[in-house]
């Protein structure tokens, strides 16, 4: 079914003109679901649709009609990765058959801030089960509840992960936008490779409060688009201090940015822009990609520093890891200790227990020595994971990401967002073997990253990503846009069955 890739902006207009209305754009994304997603191609991005979609689209033209338009979301279907709470009557599962029945006792913050702008929740998309914090030898778009995501650019090719299932589909237009989480890379990583637009925003700008966590010093939700503007307007929407998520505390003087006011042709003008050298590969062919980028940019009135390497970035694997299995078991504990006596599990320990029980259904595939490595942790006041979480803030932060940017007095820093995607193995799991670190730095830090397509290999999406210190989303953003303004490379994807022979 061949539908419009219609923006926000132009689908308002639409419903402003009496062309389209909320009820009928929901159909229309349904019916192209139905024939793209689980037909066709069958990209299985869609774990799940609202079975609400159409009377609360209704509502929503009823308002309209009364002249109650809430703002540029109004009526706009947006898909949700299958880990954020819905109070509805779809569940929230992690695409885990462990939390099969799990229907949340409320909304997600970010979910609430949606639904009060007028956003109109079509479903949830599949993820890499647990947002991929199972086993060592995963298949990221795998889940045992949604089965496997594919990428609609080549349907043999990895969708990445976690938040597979929001990449693939807004890249197949299944909707509008949609909403990751990431913890480290898993925005950036499925929005690269499946060619749109990602944003993993500054930890604090939105809330984690209703959202199965890994790791409170990392994960936040974040927009996945196909174009900036999109992108930005959902972000802005889902800002907000929320007082059940300390760390949006911040947000109420440094992150409630009206991001359509850096939306301008002339951002890069003047602005200092250093390039992460030492983080950008030896893949020839996405070096080749980078270096256009960055002419571009310089015709577009950039100040390129090349290099402005990043320092220690490749120092904090072992101790990021060690941080993200103590906070594993503490906060997905605390999140699964309050669901309800209907489901299945209350503890990482019950997660664990099932997955061994059901092991055909849970784990063909992989296993699950993530969640049996956290489970081994002691409490969040041990000492060893004071000292890794405090290495890991100084070498992405203090050494890291600012030191570079204060030596050359940068506004921004880029590196290709990574390598196009592998192909799906299911007997070995994934296979990146890109030499590409364009997420850990940023994801460590708790900094803003933002991906936005940047050319194609073989057919394959690359995309090159801005990052920089906290709180600087707007900036970025501004940047990001006058890129893909100037550049326009994203094309919609062909669905082809394997890579083509000439790049």
């Amino acid at each position: 079914m061949i539908l419009p890739e219609w923006t926000i902006a132009e689908l308002q207009d639409k419903m402003d003109a009496g062309e389209l209305t909320a009820r009928q754009i929901a159909e229309l994304y349904i019916q192209r679901i139905e024939a793209v997603d689980k037909g066709g191609p069958f990209l299985n991005s869609i774990i799940e649709l609202n079975p609400d979609a159409l009377e609360i689209a209704e509502k929503l033209d009823d308002e309209r009609k009364a002249g109650r338009a809430r703002g540029p979301l109004h009526g706009i279907p947006v898909l949700l990765k299958d880990n954020i709470d819905t109070h509805d009557r779809m569940q929230t599962t992690a695409g885990s058959l462990a939390l099969e029945g799990n229907f949340a006792a409320k909304d997600a913050f970010i979910v609430k801030q949606l639904r009060k702008a007028g956003a109109l929740i079509l479903g949830k998309t599949n993820l890499s089960e647990w947002a991929n914090f199972r086993g060592k030898r995963s298949v990221s778009g795998w889940s045992s509840r949604g089965g496997l995501t594919r990428n609609p650019y080549v349907l043999d090719r990895s969708a990445c992960g976690s938040s597979s299932g929001s990449g693939a589909a807004i890249a197949a237009n299944l909707a509008t936008v949609a909403v990751g989480t990431e913890t480290d890379g898993s925005i950036i990583c499925p929005s690269q490779t499946n060619g749109i637009v990602g944003i993993k925003p500054t930890l604090g700008l939105l809330s984690r409060s209703g959202i199965i966590p890994i790791a409170h010093s990392q994960d936040t939700p974040g927009p996945m688009a196909r174009t900036v503007a999109d992108a930005a307007i959902l972000l802005a929407a889902m800002t907000g201090v929320d007082s059940a998520d300390p760390a949006t505390r911040l947000s109420r003087k440094r992150g409630l940015f009206n991001y359509a006011k850096r939306l301008h042709y002339e951002a890069l003008k003047g602005a200092r822009i250093g390039v992460a050298r030492n983080m950008a590969g030896t893949n020839p062919r996405v070096t080749k990609i980078f270096e256009h980028c960055i002419e571009v940019m310089k015709r577009l009135g950039a100040v390129i520093i090349d290099p402005a390497d990043v320092s220690h970035f490749d120092k904090i694997g072992r101790t990021e890891l060690e941080v993200l299995y103590y906070e594993y078991k503490a906060d997905l504990n605390k999140y699964l200790a309050a669901l309800g006596a209907d489901v299945r599990v209350h503890s990482l320990h019950d997660v664990i227990r099932f997955n061994e029980e059901h092991a055909d259904r849970v784990m063909p595939y992989f296993g699950q020595e993530h969640m049996i490595a956290a489970q081994e942790k002691g409490p969040l006041s041990e000492k060893k994971y004071k000292d890794a979480l405090s290495k890991n803030r100084r070498l992405t932060r203090k050494d890291g990401i600012d030191s570079v940017m204060q030596k050359f007095r940068l506004d921004a820093l880029v590196v290709p967002s990574g390598a196009p995607a592998w192909t799906i193995d299911l007997v070995n799991g994934d296979a990146n073997n890109s030499d590409i670190e364009s997420t850990s730095p940023a994801a460590v830090a708790g900094y803003p990253h933002i991906t936005v397509p940047a050319g194609y290999m073989f057919g394959l999406p690359v995309g090159i990503s801005f990052f920089g210190r906290a709180w600087d989303d707007a900036k970025l953003i501004g940047y990001a846009y006058a890129f893909e303004q100037a550049t326009q490379y994203r094309r919609q994807p062909r669905y082809l069955a394997a890579a083509q022979s000439i790049p």
